[in-house]
């Protein structure tokens, strides 16, 4: 590797490595740590005028929602039977709401296993279509690994020795297999653990790791306070750490010990929402089970299929009721 491409290397891997980023804010800036897996699906809206638009979105995602629209009824239909195929996983002819509800979670997450592929070269060196721990330490670390003594010069020692063993762990956890050996989906999880159900200990224990400076297995007061604010002016705290500090107490410290365990901060970063996702899995069995036996056939879904699809029979119709909605 050439020196120049030292840094961004070393960048790079922190940067997939470190989760939650460390703290480069600003003493009055906030730091948010409340995470939630990142869809564009949020709340149905009202649809007064009996559009689909959030159904086809929902169970194609927004771009892929918009090129169907450009398709003839006949292509929709088409298309929309081979995603069937695909959603069935079982392969006994039978959509049920889990299997929707997979499928939905997934194109709402497009945009992450679009961000894997771009990078999965990098990593897989041999081609094999896997990428093993070796292959990520090499392809991540490798440099330093191999000129150790460049690395204790480097104001990035005391971070790399903490993120090697902490990528190595959380790699693991993604290997559900127990290979040391990561699929596309178990890296998928390795890169983005908060959209992981399996990964949800890890994100937990990661952030305890980087808020609890005194090492006592807790997150106090004080150390919730200065992961998102750095008194460095000695001035005055600014409102909303004052409400912070209230959020802590009366929100966060759910037993009033004064220090949040690993249940109280799963708590806090990871909250329980409303899932979406299966709300839309079974509106969408509901509206098209003609026998009501709670599962759907290809052609139960075929016969309603402008309800999960588009076309520019569907999108003509939309715009006529939208260019009268606005007269």
């Amino acid at each position: 590797m050439a020196r120049a491409g030292l840094g961004l290397a070393l960048g790079l891997a922190l940067a997939l490595a470190l989760w939650p980023s460390p703290s480069r804010a600003k003493p009055t800036v906030r730091k948010e740590r409340v995470l939630r897996p990142d869809s564009e699906l949020g709340a149905r809206a009202p649809e007064d005028n009996g559009s689909f638009q959030y159904d086809h979105e929902a169970f194609l995602g927004r771009e892929e929602a918009r090129g169907f629209d450009q398709l003839t009824p006949e292509e929709s239909r088409a298309r929309l039977g081979k995603i069937i195929d695909r959603i069935d996983s079982d392969q006994d002819g039978f959509i049920t709401t889990e299997e929707l509800k997979v499928w939905i979670k997934r194109v709402q997450k497009r945009y992450i296993y679009d961000n894997v592929a771009k990078v999965w070269k990098d990593y897989d060196r041999d081609k094999d279509g896997k990428i093993s721990w070796e292959e990520y330490k090499q392809a991540t670390y490798g440099y330093f690994l191999g000129n150790p003594e460049e690395l204790q010069d480097s104001p990035d020692h005391l971070t790399f020795k903490k993120m090697l063993p902490r990528d190595e762990r959380r790699f693991k956890a993604a290997d559900l297999d127990g290979d040391l050996t990561a699929t596309r989906e178990e890296f998928t999880a390795f890169l983005h653990p908060e959209e992981f159900e399996h990964m949800k200990e890890i994100v937990v224990l990661e952030t305890l790791e980087d808020i609890d400076k005194n090492g006592d297995g807790f997150v106090d007061q004080d150390e919730y306070i200065a992961d998102m604010f750095s008194h460095e002016d000695g001035g005055p705290e600014p409102d909303w750490v004052l409400s912070e500090r209230e959020q802590f107490g009366d929100f966060r410290d759910l037993n009033k010990d004064g220090k949040l365990d690993r249940d109280e901060i799963r708590h806090w970063i990871l909250p329980q929402d409303y899932d979406h996702a299966q709300a839309e899995a079974r509106h969408l069995v509901y509206e098209s089970d003609k026998n009501k036996d709670e599962k759907l056939t290809k052609e139960e879904i075929l016969d309603n299929w402008s309800m999960f699809v588009g076309s520019q029979a569907t999108s003509y119709g939309e715009d006529l009721t939208k260019s009268h909605d606005e007269l």
